[in-house]
This record gives C-alpha cells, structure tokens and sequence, in this order.
C-alpha cells in the first residue's frame, strides 16, 4: 500500500490535472483519491458556502463523491478510475480534526493518491509530486515549508517567462528528478514510469 501526494505552489497549476492522469495511467493500483480543501473564515466545510456558524460541527467534512459524470475535481477523479473518491473539507487550522477520518480511509484503501500540500504536515507519504510554473507569482506558505520533502519537481515549461516567485529558492530541490510539462499534457510517460518505479519500490505498510 502506498501513499502519493500531489502538491503545487498555488491555484491553478495543474494539481487535480495531475492527479487525475496518474489514476488513468495506474488503474492497476486501485486507487482511493481524495481531495483536500480548506476554507478561510466565513465558509462552512461542511457545504462550502458562506456561513457565520462557529460551532464545532463545522470545523470539517469529508464526503464520498459517487458521480463520475459531474464538473467537479472529484468526479474527474472518478471518471479517471479512481475506486473511491473522497472530498475532505476544513476549516483554516482544523485539519488535525479531520485526521482521525481520514487515516480511517487511508487504512481501508489498496492505495492513496491526495491532492494536497497541507496534508505533509501529518502524513509521511512514499512519494511527493510538487508542482510549480515560473509563471505563477503566488508560492503558498505550506509549499515553500515542504518543497524539501517532494520526490520530484513537476514543471510547466516557461514559454518565455522568468521567475515570477520572489524570496523563493530550489536550492531544497536541487539534484531531485525534474520533468517538465506543457499543458494540456500534465502527465508524461517519464513522469508515470518514475511514479511507478516508486510504488513498486514500496513494502512497508501505512504508517
């Protein structure tokens, strides 16, 4: 059993693209994905919507999505050959109340793929993708704290652009596998067989 963890350093980068591609290209694995959000203040996790509750009940959620038909992240999932989707909802902060349930699933999956950067914060994956695009000037807080742990560097080719990041170094990543990308392509056969050589690579049960 293993655990994949696809990141990015902001919105927008391809996140879901990527995680959706590899369930495609490895639906041998069996996959449980599951899709991690959370809210700023103001929206509820248990709807996404506005609200002004402030109880407890709605620090955080965690649905299984079952139509693969839809417009939404998790129904792509789905479509893709996902067994099991899951959207996971909090609140900013309140992830840690959501991970009782979610090593609740983890343990009952053949294999786990997340689209998340928070999450590194309490599980040690087998294998971290992070995502970046020159072009994109947003670098998330929880991206930068865990650029040192990805596995591998997934790269939206510049077409041009500088560096639009300041105060930002790959130095963390220096020497780690690379493979760039041009939309809409999100997932190359390199990219997959390095995915697959590490989930082969991996005995050890969940931790």
């Amino acid at each position: 059993m293993a655990i994949v963890v696809v990141g990015g350093h902001s919105r927008s980068v391809g996140k879901t693209s990527v995680v959706a591609s590899l369930i495609a290209a490895l639906r041998d694995r069996r996959w449980t994905a599951i899709k991690l959000t959370q809210y700023g203040h103001g929206i509820c996790s248990a709807d996404g919507k506005d609200c002004d509750c402030a109880s407890d009940d709605h620090t955080w959620a965690v649905t299984e999505e079952r139509d693969p038909k839809g417009d939404s992240d998790t129904s792509r999932f789905l479509a893709a050959g996902a067994a099991k989707v899951f959207w996971a909802r909090t609140r900013q902060g309140y992830l840690a109340e959501a991970m009782p349930k979610l090593r609740t699933i983890i343990a009952q999956a053949e294999n786990v793929i997340f689209e998340s950067n928070s999450l590194m914060k309490f599980v040690r994956p087998d294998l971290y993708l992070a995502i970046l695009d020159y072009a994109n000037p947003d670098f998330k807080a929880s991206a930068r704290e865990f650029l040192d742990r990805a596995n591998a560097i997934i790269l939206h080719e510049p077409q041009g652009h500088t560096v639009q990041w300041t105060g930002v170094s790959l130095k963390p990543v220096a020497g780690k596998p690379m493979f760039r990308i041009e939309p809409p392509t999100y997932v190359t056969p390199e990219i997959v067989e390095f995915v697959r050589g590490k989930l082969e690579a991996v005995h050890t049960p969940v931790r």
